[in-house]
């Protein structure tokens, strides 16, 4: 078991950064949790992410609009939602001059 402790803020990137960042801090076969961090990024034209797990997406800061085929939803910090697995989802923008850091707990 790892007892070591870690900051989900440590080693942010130094604004600007071109490209957003994923790392898994947990998995096993049921559950992942992500901490990914944008800065500006947002989805390419015509993607969307159609996963095979349910997402609890929680943003810890910065600001970002998500896209569903029917509705765009802003966020700020602190913000959280649930994205049912083969939900189609883009991200539409991420903040331009702060870190937008998400958790994201994917599970069956």
């Amino acid at each position: 078991m790892n007892k070591e402790i870690n900051n989900i803020f440590n080693s942010l990137p130094v604004l600007p950064h071109t490209e957003e960042i994923v790392e898994i801090l947990a998995e096993n076969k049921n559950v992942r949790i992500e901490r990914i961090i944008s800065t500006g990024q947002s989805s390419p034209p015509e993607f969307w992410y159609e996963q095979e797990e349910n997402e609890f997406v929680l943003l810890l800061s910065g600001e970002a609009e998500l896209e569903f085929e029917d509705k765009i939803i802003s966020m700020k910090s602190g913000d959280y939602l649930i994205i049912p697995a083969k939900q189609k989802h883009r991200v539409k923008s991420t903040s331009n001059n702060t870190h937008s850091v998400w958790l994201a707990i994917f599970y069956q």
